[in-house]
């Protein structure tokens, strides 16, 4: 059987500052289908973070919840995450809860500029697997500094969805980032590892904070920044990447914010850009369950940690409308088209 390697790392922002008390947490897990095509996990965590007990789907796949004790990040807080999924593995890796960075910029006489907390992502998958990374929301406090960094690797058949919800500031204390800075880094790689060169599906590199929190094309004064992407197993036909885009696209019925999403080479991008993180997450959330139902998988099953107080899939489109969603942005539209 095939066994993926872990990506090497590389990307990182040098010089972070680090104080002796910083947590620097780990997890490292590895998934591999048994012979009954139910999926299984090994591995462990290091304090801050820990495995919770898994949950199996209907279709075997593992929906793995991971927690973070610590109940948030300051400045210097490291977080690593290495997931291996051998061929033909499913799964699910979540987060039990919100992750709260602090601020640390003017907090500090000996470090005023402050220190960034950060989150470093690996995820290897072999021939057919298929991971869905969906974790809870990040909110960043006034004067917070965080970055992430997330390497994918893909062998062939292989799908990765992931999608991440940032807010800005705590607007519910009518607070803003202030001088504080988020930074992402996303590199999707398919292939490679074998006689054929690989090929890079996605590179992305993000940062917001300053002036580009009010321009026009920054947040322009929102403060829920949303992003989910698809690397799909293989090309879709234009016929069927079309259907899946135009019911993306009325998902957005009803939701506040400007929402844009428009294929890449093997999948799609969307964006949300907003007031609200619940309108991110049921939007990101229906289109989920697009891609599961064009894959011919099971309908999603939401985890039982996540907060939702409505279920964003009990909604009128869930037959699929063709109506345009009423509020889409071209500072997020990946081309060609909304």
């Amino acid at each position: 059987m095939h066994q993926p390697s872990v990506p090497p790392a590389g990307g990182e922002a040098a010089g972070r500052a680090c104080s002796p008390q910083a947590w620097q947490g780990a997890a490292r897990l590895r998934f591999h289908r048994d012979a009954g095509g139910i999926t299984r996990h090994q591995g462990g965590a290091t304090a801050p973070l820990k495995v919770q007990r898994a949950f199996l789907e209907s279709e075997g796949r593992c929906q793995l919840p991971l927690l973070h004790t610590a109940g948030g990040l300051v400045g210097g807080d490291g977080l690593s995450l290495t997931a291996i999924l051998e061929e033909g593995s499913r799964a699910l890796l979540t987060s039990v809860a919100a992750q709260k960075v602090y601020g640390s910029v003017g907090r500090s006489r000996r470090s005023p500029e402050g220190a960034w907390a950060s989150q470093r992502l690996r995820f290897a998958l072999g021939p057919a697997a298929d991971l869905e990374w969906l974790p809870q929301e990040l909110v960043l406090y006034a004067g917070g500094l965080y970055e992430q960094s997330c390497r994918v690797e893909l062998e062939p058949g292989a799908s990765w969805l992931g999608a991440e919800v940032v807010r800005l500031g705590l607007t519910a204390a009518d607070e803003d980032l202030g001088e504080g800075r988020w930074r992402s880094t996303l590199e999707i790689r398919r292939g490679g590892s074998g006689p054929v060169p690989g090929r890079w599906e996605l590179v992305e590199r993000l940062e917001l904070g300053g002036e580009a929190l009010s321009a026009a094309h920054g947040m322009a004064g929102q403060p829920v920044l949303g992003s989910l992407v698809w690397a799909a197993p293989e090309r879709l036909d234009e016929t069927r990447l079309g259907e899946l885009l135009q019911a993306c696209r009325a998902d957005r019925d009803g939701l506040p914010g400007d929402m844009a999403c428009g294929p890449l080479e093997q999948g799609l991008l969307a964006r949300y850009r907003g007031p609200s993180s619940t309108a991110a997450r049921h939007w990101f959330t229906r289109i989920w369950r697009r891609i599961r139902a064009v894959r011919g998988l099971a309908e999603p099953v939401l985890p039982r940690v996540w907060p939702f107080q409505e279920d964003p899939l009990a909604d009128p489109l869930r037959a699929g409308s063709t109506r345009p969603g009423p509020s889409a942005s071209a500072w997020a539209t990946p081309e060609p088209g909304r």
